[in-house]
């Protein structure tokens, strides 16, 4: 494929600014979530601040990574930290992005429970839980991200002095990495969208049909439900769409390079990358603490 290079002009003037934005949103946004975690919610580790501790310390995991990919681009796409760094961030990148994905599943379908059935979660639900259901998540992502360590590697640009950093190097290896992208995007974006999307349905239809639940509990459970909404609208589904649409391309006419989609691909990933700074909002519906210390305390708290 020969490689448009108006293309990765734009891909190297978008995403060393991008990633360098996101780094200080996010590191500063999750730092303090933890902070406040750490010192103020030390006494009340109920089943959502223990999943949302996990989001925020994989968020910080793979913020700490996006340095390397900084230096990368402002480089003009050279990689100088060697094939298995180049193995460990793309395979950080995926592990966060479907931890991100499953937590919020999980703090969906915690939310979900603790209101429909306020008084089995009271009797039956604990922190011990929510800390194997985090267990489990670290370990089925885990997993399923492991073949990015067999597919990822640094290769030699055919047309430039350089080494890239790639989803691939092996042409042989282009149907089998597409499969994996959209085994990826059903098991591991779309069935916990439906998920989520079917726990928020049951929190909205049983929060405003209760007139015993608080307004403040309400704007809680509004500021969750738009938080996710905009990651799945701006950050999980546009990758997703992109990525495989570009893939797709590339196997289908390897002769021809579509400038248009690899540059919405190139957006996407900062996109993708901007999970990592919409996850403070999810934590004030879920911390008071951090939403005390951001917005202060509401009439009905004092």
């Amino acid at each position: 494929m020969v490689r448009n290079a108006s293309c990765e002009k734009f891909q190297i003037a978008l995403l060393p600014s991008v990633y360098g934005i996101e780094f200080c949103i996010a590191l500063v946004g999750n730092l303090f979530a933890l902070w406040l975690l750490v010192t103020r919610e030390r006494r009340n580790w109920h089943t959502g601040v223990v999943l949302s501790c996990n989001l925020a310390i994989s968020d910080l995991l793979y913020v700490l990574t996006l340095p390397l990919l900084i230096v990368y681009y402002k480089l003009d796409k050279h990689w100088t930290f060697g094939d298995a760094v180049c193995k460990i961030e793309r395979f950080l990148f995926t592990c966060n992005l479907y931890v991100s994905i499953f937590f919020i599943m999980g703090i969906s379908v915690n939310r979900c429970v603790a209101i429909a059935y306020p008084f089995f979660t009271r009797n039956h639900v604990q922190p011990t839980h929510a800390k194997a259901v985090s267990v489990s998540i670290w370990i089925l992502v885990g997993v399923i991200s492991s073949p990015v360590l067999r597919f990822a590697s640094t290769c030699t640009a055919r047309h430039a002095n350089k080494t890239l950093c790639v989803s691939y190097c092996d042409q042989l290896d282009e149907r089998s990495h597409f499969t994996y992208k959209i085994f990826l995007s059903v098991f591991g974006c779309l069935v916990p969208f439906l998920v989520t999307f079917a726990s928020y349905s049951v929190v909205i239809w049983v929060v405003w049909r209760n007139a015993n639940i608080t307004a403040l509990e309400k704007r809680k459970v509004a500021l969750m439900v738009m938080s996710v909404i905009v990651l799945y609208a701006v950050s999980f589904g546009p990758y997703h769409v992109f990525q495989n649409y570009h893939f797709y391309l590339k196997i289908k006419y390897p002769d021809d390079f579509i400038c248009w989609v690899y540059d919405f691909y190139q957006v996407s990933k900062g996109l993708a990358a901007l999970n990592m700074c919409i996850h403070p909002l999810l934590y004030m519906a879920v911390f008071d603490s951090i939403r005390i210390a951001c917005c202060g305390k509401h009439a009905e708290e004092k």
